[in-house]
């Protein structure tokens, strides 16, 4: 006799494949763009790359158009077994990062500014070692920055849909990894370039573990790692809390790490400082969305029943990263490392809006993003053009008296720091009325008026390098503004119109930003 067993039935998880379609076409462009590498003749590799990555970000953001106008449910969708969420936060997410990665790979693969490209053509040449022209006009622009760009990228998308915490830290990693690579790139001061390639591999890695173990002892609490559960575990547990706000902290230290948020920051200077401009502009653009990104989402779907119990520890840690940028950007002589700290000062900002648990405090919070992401872009392509034998003359005392040597680019900063400073008519003004009117709603009055004192002191340094370029005399010796090419300057315009546009008129973002929350499933 023969017995027949049945086979166990696998259910195949349903894929949405339309929904998640932007991501496909990202990391598909970037499993292109590797292949790229390895075969095509040197010669052939950077104009191919550059067409891809154009290519691929504007496909995925036609489609992401085409999606959110027509066919995305105004509820949201889960998919791949509900381990990534497409809903209006996250299609607004995805729209704000193809907009700014656009911007920045305009920048990365400018070749005028500095000839043959900001990266080195040999990744293993000798740090101190300088390329002259003709051995640049040999080897050519190192285009393995692309691949890595858009691996960074698509993890960046993957990072804010993210539904539960395991597909966050993979996302995590695919975002950071590239990152740690592209930092260790410049052509010009490379010994500065790969220490702070290692120092943010090295802080990267230790806040990746307080994320996994914070994982780790959520499982622990609510015996899943979906968002979803945890919240329901957290509202209607009779297990200890300990493992739930121990597993919180560990899994905030993580995230605020990325952020650049105070006392999280440390890596934030040296980094910005050390790596290639256009890799600079990529991560204080991109990453900061992305980091805030899975904040709204973690603290928003996960953990929103307990705000009482985290939200006072959030309102310290917003007030020192508040402090921390705006009072140590004072004392700063470089102009990245200012415009670092001024990124600390603003992810206080960022996280008082993160942690006011109302419609206006999501929308507002994504406005801000939005509107930080290109102020910052077009600053950094406004510093690659300043410029001296040495590559970019990043010392304040370099921009004495720029007005008098290039009006139009001391213009064009003076307009973008004081959209950083929150001057009216510009989007710096109105992201940070809406964050402050949703904290003030929210009972969150004390803490909007640190802010506001904060804000002033922060605008300092600001009017400090106003007053530099515009009442100095400029050195002799200093250094020259170079003209930038038509990638540069693409990027530069975009950043200043988008940062116009939205300080004008910025209904129509807020409508969008506005037009729907996370999917709670």
């Amino acid at each position: 006799m023969h017995f027949l067993t049945q086979a166990p039935q696998v259910q195949v998880p349903s894929i949405d494949y339309f929904a998640v379609t932007p991501i496909l076409i990202i990391l598909g462009a970037a499993c292109v763009s590797v292949l790229f590498e390895a075969f095509l003749p040197k010669h052939m590799r950077w104009p191919s790359q550059v067409f891809l990555s154009l290519v691929g970000i504007g496909a995925a953001g036609v489609f992401l158009v085409w999606y959110a106008s027509s066919s995305a449910p105004k509820n949201g969708v889960t998919t791949f077994s509900g381990s990534i969420a497409v809903d209006r936060p996250s299609l607004f997410l995805w729209g704000t990062l193809l907009a700014l990665a656009l911007g920045a790979l305009l920048l990365i693969a400018d070749r005028s500014v500095e000839p043959g490209g900001a990266f080195v053509a040999q990744a293993g040449i000798r740090p101190g070692t300088i390329q002259d022209r003709a051995q640049v006009g040999t080897t050519g622009m190192q285009t393995e920055v692309f691949p890595l760009t858009l691996f960074a990228l698509g993890g960046m998308m993957a990072f804010v849909a993210a539904n539960d915490l395991l597909t966050m830290f993979i996302a995590l990693e695919v975002l950071s990894l590239p990152l740690y690579l592209m930092c260790g790139l410049a052509r010009r001061r490379r010994l500065l370039s790969q220490e702070a390639a290692v120092k943010y591999f090295l802080l990267g890695a230790f806040s990746s573990a307080f994320f996994l173990y914070g994982l780790a002892l959520l499982y622990g609490y609510a015996n899943s790692v979906k968002l979803s559960d945890i919240a329901n575990a957290a509202a209607g547990s009779d297990r200890s809390d300990t493992l739930l706000f121990a597993g919180l902290g560990l899994l905030a230290v993580g995230l605020l790490f990325k952020g650049s948020v105070g006392p999280f920051h440390t890596w934030t200077p040296d980094v910005y400082q050390g790596a290639p401009t256009p890799v600079t502009a990529f991560m204080g653009a991109c990453t900061k969305v992305a980091a805030f990104g899975g904040i709204l989402r973690v603290f928003s779907v996960a953990f929103e029943s307990t705000s009482w119990e985290w939200r006072g520890v959030l309102w310290g840690v917003a007030i020192l990263s508040m402090l921390i940028g705006a009072v140590l950007g004072l004392t700063q002589t470089d102009v990245k490392r200012m415009i670092a700290y001024s990124s600390i000062a603003h992810a206080g900002f960022l996280l008082i809006g993160a942690i006011t648990m109302t419609e206006e405090g999501l929308s507002s919070t994504l406005f801000y993003l939005l509107a930080y992401g290109f102020t910052t872009l077009a600053a950094f392509g406004v510093v690659s053009l300043v410029r001296d034998s040495n590559g970019e003359a990043t010392h304040l005392s370099a921009w004495a008296g720029l007005a008098k040597r290039s009006p139009v680019l001391a213009g064009v900063f003076t307009f973008l720091l004081l959209a950083l400073a929150g001057i009216p008519l510009t989007s710096g003004f109105v992201g940070k009325f809406v964050v402050f009117s949703a904290a003030l709603s929210d009972g969150m009055a004390p803490l909007v008026v640190v802010a506001l004192i904060f804000s002033a002191v922060a605008a300092f340094f600001y009017l400090r390098v106003i007053v530099l370029m515009y009442f100095s005399e400029p050195a002799p010796d200093g250094p020259t503004v170079t003209v930038p090419g038509a990638f540069t300057t693409t990027a530069i315009t975009l950043g200043v119109i988008v940062t116009l546009v939205l300080g004008l008129i910025p209904a129509f973002a807020l409508d969008w930003a506005g037009s729907g929350g996370f999917a709670l499933k």
